[in-house]
């Protein structure tokens, strides 16, 4: 009996709304930008990837799309090869930036991560089984998430406030907790710094502090504070939050912290990519790795980043950014099957109101999303959604993520915040 073969690739930008959600180097657009990645193979399966969407993006995600048909999809090897032979040929190997704040020397891991995540669908889709038995089998039935708090305006200028309204103070930010804890049972909460001085941020955790006693808290600032603040709040927050995330730039920035304060430290800003692990860990630089298969090269590399971080007793966790359901599901089969990934993922799944995949199948309880147990990933494509969502990019105008540029379009004189306190 003759293998399947890709018969074809369809790579579909979609757009959906995002709230104003305050960061270090501005404030999220109105629309955020994913991309859904179809495999079809000649016996007439379908496997699904989500990934960026940015201009420069699409073109090596389509370049690729364009070589895959003919190839073996259980030849993962061999599609990180062609991966690496389109991109030199059709971008020279290009270097990638997400956002402002995720730079990778090289494009190829996170081309090559939705594609692989659709072929590994595909596969479990044609043996019966989930993606999790396909990375070694689920050690746990239940993936919880840690609930995503931000700085936000009530709504976009110009645009209708947004059902969370505005969280610029404590007491607002302890509101949009107690909504993400009542409304989806998160047992653990990370707010977004890096917006407002580190007092006020400060304040904020010790507000979520008193009135959620049980709860790990977490902090990232994304980079914003120098070393010699980070280690201030370090001290003023021991004993409150879980770990810091990030708060000063650069393996020796966290290094520098790391070798002044108990408070672990976290990261997916100076540690996502392979070749950050050997100094990071020769320099102490940080205790938990926040993993993310989009950035990381897909689900295969992203276990072997936990076999890596438990044979250097690190801790490790799951980024997000903003994203829809076929991500969600990629990453619950990753967290499910990953052994040492034992503190809650992040997720920016609450703050959306739209999604491509059918509905019902990925349900937060008690803050963790039951793992699929149908063959693949477990998700369908829901097509009108689809549609709707690409039409929607079409016409919303956003083709890349500028979070600075979008703030300045609003406060001409912003600046990034990094190292800025």
């Amino acid at each position: 009996m003759s293998r399947s073969r890709i018969s074809r690739v369809v790579v579909t930008p979609v757009a959906f709304g995002d709230p104003p959600l305050l960061n270090v180097v501005g404030v999220h657009q109105p629309y955020a930008l994913r991309a859904i990645v179809e495999v079809h193979t000649d016996s007439g399966l379908l496997g699904l990837g989500e990934t960026y969407a940015d201009e420069a993006h699409l073109g090596r995600l389509d370049a690729v799309a364009a070589a895959l048909p003919g190839h073996d999809p259980y030849d993962l090897n061999g599609l990180r090869r062609l991966v690496t032979e389109v991109l030199g040929r059709e971008t020279g190997g290009a270097s990638a930036s997400f956002g402002g704040m995720l730079d990778v020397s090289s494009a190829v891991d996170t081309v090559h991560s939705p594609f692989e995540v659709a072929c590994l669908d595909l596969q479990g889709r044609e043996a019966g089984v989930p993606v999790s038995d396909l990375l070694g089998g689920a050690v746990r039935e239940r993936v919880p998430f840690s609930g995503y708090l931000f700085y936000k305006w009530a709504g976009h200028p110009g645009h209708a406030d947004d059902a969370w309204g505005e969280a610029l103070t404590p007491d607002q930010v302890v509101d949009q907790a107690r909504r993400m804890v009542d409304g989806w049972g998160f047992g653990s909460l990370k707010l977004k710094g890096g917006v407002l001085p580190p007092d006020e941020e400060c304040a904020a955790i010790e507000a979520l502090r008193d009135a959620f006693p049980d709860l790990p808290l977490r902090l990232d600032p994304n980079g914003a504070w120098t070393v010699d603040t980070s280690v201030k709040v370090a001290d003023r927050l021991a004993g409150v939050v879980e770990y810091l995330e990030d708060p000063t730039p650069g393996i020796e920035g966290m290094a520098a912290v790391s070798a002044r304060t108990d408070v672990p430290l976290a990261t997916n800003m100076c540690v996502i990519a392979m070749e950050h692990l050997p100094p990071a860990i020769a320099q102490g630089a940080v205790q938990v790795v926040l993993s993310d298969h989009h950035l990381w090269g897909g689900l295969r590399k992203s276990a072997l980043l936990g076999g890596i971080t438990e044979v250097w007793g690190m801790g490790l966790s799951m980024h997000s950014n903003s994203h829809l359901g076929v991500s969600l599901a990629a990453m619950v089969h990753l967290a499910a099957a990953t052994p040492n990934l034992t503190y809650a993922c992040d997720t920016h799944y609450p703050w959306k109101t739209e999604d491509v995949i059918a509905p019902d199948v990925l349900s937060f309880e008690s803050g963790s999303v039951a793992v699929p147990t149908a063959s693949g990933l477990g998700v369908e494509l829901d097509r009108d959604a689809l549609g709707a969502l690409h039409e929607q990019y079409l016409g919303c105008g956003v083709r890349r993520r500028e979070d600075t540029a979008y703030m300045r379009s609003i406060r001409p004189d912003f600046s990034p915040h990094t190292s800025r306190w």
